[in-house]
């Protein structure tokens, strides 16, 4: 093993949920305190391990007599610290059962508001570069105005898995661009937004751990917290995810699982390396563990050049794919879908029931327009949206030449470093200027991160908003300091 944090791999028998003794120790480390008893401090390392997700409700701690002999102390010392964790609501004890980790771990509050909702937040008499709305191609315009729905038996209602017709074409599109699909693996959503929560809502519950993107979209981040989950990103680097903190974090955190977006990634617009991509698609398939792949921006690569998804490259991993219209044909539409194992794809449907049936009918039947052009659409819009991103470029150099940006190679934004303040402070600052932007705090996972406004390249009133705040960053700059 050439991971470091390979060492605690067997701190749980996934099986069984045991806790190794000998495991439990190593990752306790020097937890004796000289400022509390040893029971006390006993009790303080294991809270820890609990709190980080490392021990979850209903695994198994070792018997007092097993652990004091372990970690060298008498077994009262351990009775003691057992105890106190019992007065903590943190472990729990039942007869013939042993000492479990009780119910599920603590997790994170629940939030009145969350991340994403500022991005929706702009002032009516701002300009908006909040949001990343992509350009509607004169195409797209003409298939919707020559759509002529056709109503019969077949469409008079939707099944909650969508239109057999839709299904059928959405298989057979995935199948011509890499990824072998089923109808039976197609459940159509409200867009690619729907299938995330979806997903998130069937697999996730209140103390699991889900790994994604040290910045990623808050629609994600959002609903995994609503749920009661708890959120760890991974640091990005020029060349996507960082594959080995991503391993050790699987090995420590043990997530219910892995959700990415490595194609374009919004917001840091980062192209995922083959390489990288493989190796992803592989702990995937390693460490058996459901991986979300967001592929509603992999077709805007400004060369043209699609990847194939995670799911092409291991078919054998449990790998789901959420895709959409919306950035390629019509945002407005809210047609997407999740490619996904059929068992799991009947679960959702069931799910689906129980919230809104099922996706409107006019929708899909448009969408069957829509998808039958999908390769000349995506051309349209990899064209449209590479000149965008030129132009916000430029722009952005005459306005703020002081920050630092990677010129995209895709996607619909440039994210932007400054070289000082809060990125917070400053779109405050900014909304006093009449232009509205959202800065790293929206798209943080865990660790919060304030140096960097999202510029999204597809605004109408780009140039005037940018021009709004060049102005704003030279008057917060000179009162800052800075």
């Amino acid at each position: 093993m050439t991971l470091v944090d390979r060492a605690t791999s067997a701190l749980v028998d996934h099986r069984t949920a045991v806790v190794s003794a000998a495991r439990l120790a190593e990752r306790l480390g020097k937890w004796a305190s000289a400022e509390a008893t040893l029971a006390a401090s006993l009790a303080d390392g294991i809270a820890r391990l609990v709190r980080e997700g490392e021990l979850r409700g209903g695994d198994r701690l070792p018997s007092e007599r097993t652990l004091a002999a372990t970690v060298s102390v008498s077994r009262g010392t351990v009775v003691s610290a057992y105890a106190r964790l019992y007065e903590d609501g943190i472990l729990d004890r039942r007869q013939g059962s042993g000492t479990r980790v009780a119910g599920t771990a603590p997790s994170t509050p629940r939030q009145a508001a969350g991340r994403g909702e500022a991005l929706y937040a702009s002032l009516s008499s701002n300009i908006d570069l909040l949001r990343a709305v992509p350009a509607i191609s004169p195409r797209a315009i003409d298939i919707v105005n020559r759509h002529r729905p056709v109503l019969d038996a077949t469409t008079v209602e939707a099944d909650p898995a969508g239109l057999p017709a839709l299904r059928d074409l959405i298989a057979r599109t995935m199948t011509d661009d890499g990824t072998a699909t089923t109808p039976a693996q197609v459940l159509v959503t409200h867009g690619g937004q729907q299938a995330l929560s979806l997903l998130i809502d069937e697999l996730v519950s209140p103390g699991d751990t889900v790994l994604t993107e040290h910045v990623s979209w808050p629609g994600l981040t959002d609903a995994v917290r609503r749920r009661g989950g708890r959120v760890h990103g991974i640091r990005l680097t020029p060349d996507g995810i960082d594959v080995d903190e991503l391993e050790a974090a699987i090995v420590v955190r043990r997530p219910v699982l892995i959700a990415l977006n490595p194609h374009n990634h919004n917001p840091t617009g980062i192209q995922t390396e083959p390489a990288v991509r493989q190796r992803v698609a592989d702990l995937a398939a390693e460490y058996g563990i459901t991986l979300i792949e967001d592929r509603v921006l992999a077709h805007l690569s400004y060369d043209g050049a699609t990847p194939p998804s995670l799911a092409a490259l291991r078919p054998d991993a449990p790998i789901v794919v959420v895709d959409s219209l919306s950035k390629w044909a019509w945002e407005g539409l809210r047609v997407g879908w999740m490619r996904a194992d059929p068992v799991l794809v009947r679960r959702l449907r069931g799910l689906r029931q129980t919230t809104d049936l099922s996706t409107s009918v006019p929708s899909q039947l448009l969408a069957l327009d829509l998808l039958a052009e999908a390769p000349a659409l995506r051309r349209d819009a990899v064209v449209a949206h590479r000149e965008a991103a030129v132009k916000a470029g430029a722009l952005l150099a005459a306005h703020l030449p002081d920050w630092r940006w990677r010129a995209p190679r895709g996607g619909l934004c440039i994210w932007a470093r400054m070289p000082t303040g809060s990125a917070s402070a400053f779109a405050r600052h900014a909304a006093a200027f009449g232009v509205s932007v959202a800065g790293s705090m929206q798209f943080s996972s865990d660790v919060d991160t304030d140096d960097h406004i999202r510029i999204p390249i597809t605004s109408t009133l780009l140039e005037n908003g940018l021009e709004r705040l060049g102005e704003a960053w030279d008057r917060y700059r000179s009162s800052s300091g800075a």
